[in-house]
């Protein structure tokens, strides 16, 4: 198994589509939820995601991200007392294959940030299951979502609890760095930017968070995907 593979397999156990303590497919199912999860696997090691929204930011502005729920993979597939080798030795994988650098936990946020979405599309031959909700070239909001998972309220979750939480907790961070007397003047300029993009982006979330959209499965994942056209990343 590559690291791609493998880091794929653990988002996927994030989403509860897959479980470290059962094989197969766990929920594969349109609408399944945790309470399915643990009619399949009782006593889960794992936990997956409860609203089945995975922020992927630059900062660990929520407790509720990618690199949290990747870390507690890890503890509980490797232990706590190998997570640091297995984030040094993870980043170290995917830094040969990917542009990049810094500390393990900056590599492995890079790559989900930048290229996990695009190592799935191809995997899943542009026919993903993970959905990248994305704002747009600033990647000020991300957030990565189960389409089996998916319901009607989903948009409207995603925008009350993170969204709009997310666009506040940017314009506290440049209330304080204007208050700093060596102020950051490019940083501010840059969450300037990103706060419009949030709000640009809100704009359209909100409209078809009101439309309460639902998939069908049997239409396969082309049919699905476009209809959250200009929320979503290419594919």
């Amino acid at each position: 198994m590559t690291t791609e593979a493998f880091v794929s397999y653990a988002v996927g156990c994030m989403f509860g589509r897959h479980s470290p303590d059962k094989e197969g497919f766990i929920l594969a199912n349109k609408g399944e939820t945790i309470k399915d999860l643990l009619a399949k696997v009782p006593a889960p090691s794992f936990m997956p995601d409860d609203d089945n929204i995975i922020l992927v930011l630059e900062y660990e502005y929520f407790k509720d991200n990618i690199i949290s729920g990747f870390r507690e993979f890890l503890k509980v597939t490797f232990g706590a007392e190998s997570l640091a080798e297995n984030l040094e030795f993870i980043a170290g994988a995917l830094s040969k294959s990917k542009k990049g650098g810094g500390s393990p936990e900056k590599v492995i946020r890079d790559y989900f940030l930048k290229s996990f979405f695009k190592d799935h599309v191809i995997m899943y031959k542009k026919r993903p299951i993970y959905w990248l909700f994305t704002s747009g070239k600033g990647r000020g909001f991300n957030a990565l979502v189960y389409m089996h998972r998916y319901n009607r309220e989903t948009l409207a979750k995603m925008r009350t609890d993170y969204l709009l939480e997310l666009e506040a907790k940017l314009g506290a961070r440049i209330g304080m760095l204007s208050s700093e007397s060596n102020k950051d003047a490019q940083e501010m300029s840059r969450l300037s930017k990103l706060i419009e993009e949030l709000m640009d982006y809100n704009a359209v979330l909100n409209n078809k968070a009101l439309e309460y959209i639902d998939i069908d499965l049997d239409d396969g994942v082309k049919v699905n995907y476009a209809k959250f056209e200009g929320l979503v990343g290419k594919i």
